[in-house]
């Protein structure tokens, strides 16, 4: 999200560390149509409450090393040497399926955004990359494809584009003692906005996770997007990305006023689609939730 949202979000969570009980996040919850019918059909079969202080911004199963638990990210995820210096963000993660975990993180100004990538034997690494002419400073969220060698990144706002990277830490190109640059663009044929998290179902297939507010672009707020990709990424060429609305996100909550769609993460293992909703007001406490669904 935009820095002066990302900041409210912080400061409310950061006032619920401290018993605070006066909460805002951004998004308006307000009804709208229903999305189009689509041949891609997610259903809902659960969920699960969403801590706010560590799991209302991002999730990501891990495949390696075998029987590791699911991984959040929130406010309460950040560690102290790390918001110390400045990465006072943390976005929606992933993990390549040989088992290394990228968190995207981000800082209110400069012209940096940095990844941290736990390896499987459990050590942590900071990979940064200087800003391309024009790219925003958000960091919104990681995605890594699934050969392991490319990850996608996006900005918030309204977007025609999504980043490709090198993957830190697994692409044999990354240094942390060099820049991690963009190496590639997916161009979208139709407009994102507020994109929270995205992960790949396939090689050429993404599921992403919107807090549009408005609901001009697809006719409904905070969608569900399928990205169908011209090719697999592979660093070296633009792609291109057709973009599809799938069904609106679940908006439930015993409180009124604005939810926030967060990260979103496919598990290949299971075919689970896991999405965080986290609610308005005081009930981000209560029940903030983490979306089951299943195909068909």
């Amino acid at each position: 999200m935009p820095l002066r949202a990302r900041q409210g979000c912080h400061l409310a969570l950061t006032g619920l560390a401290t018993l605070a009980l006066a909460v805002g996040l951004a998004g308006p919850s307000a009804a709208a149509p229903a999305a189009a019918p689509s041949a891609d059909t997610w259903t809902e079969v659960g969920s699960d409450r969403a801590d706010p202080l560590t799991e209302s911004q991002g999730l990501a199963s891990v495949e390696v090393p075998a029987g590791s638990p699911n991984r959040y990210t929130g406010i309460g995820t950040i560690p102290l040497g790390l918001s110390t210096r400045g990465w006072n963000h943390v976005g929606d993660p992933d993990a390549s399926y040989d088992g290394h975990y990228v968190e995207p993180y981000q800082r209110d100004d400069g012209n940096t955004k940095m990844f941290r990538v736990q390896a499987p034997d459990g050590r942590w690494s900071e990979y940064v990359h200087t800003l391309s002419p024009g790219e925003a400073l958000n960091n919104s969220w990681s995605a890594i494809s699934p050969d392991g060698q490319w990850m996608l990144a996006g900005e918030w706002g309204t977007m025609n584009r999504l980043l490709v990277f090198p993957t830190p830490g697994v692409n044999a190109s990354t240094s942390p003692s060099a820049n991690l640059p963009q190496t590639a663009t997916v161009h979208l044929d139709h407009a994102v906005r507020d994109v929270q998290g995205c992960d790949f179902l396939d090689a050429t297939t993404l599921l992403c996770s919107s807090d549009d507010p408005a609901g001009t672009l697809f006719g409904i707020t905070k969608p569900l997007l399928r990205i169908d990709l011209s090719a697999a990424p592979n660093g070296t060429a633009d792609v291109t990305g057709h973009v599809t609305a799938l069904r609106q996100l679940p908006l439930r909550s015993a409180c009124s006023g604005d939810f926030e769609t967060e990260g979103i993460d496919y598990d290949r293992r299971t075919g689970t689609l896991r999405v965080i909703v986290v609610s308005p007001g005081f009930c981000v406490l209560t029940d903030s939730k983490t979306y089951r669904f299943t195909r068909g």
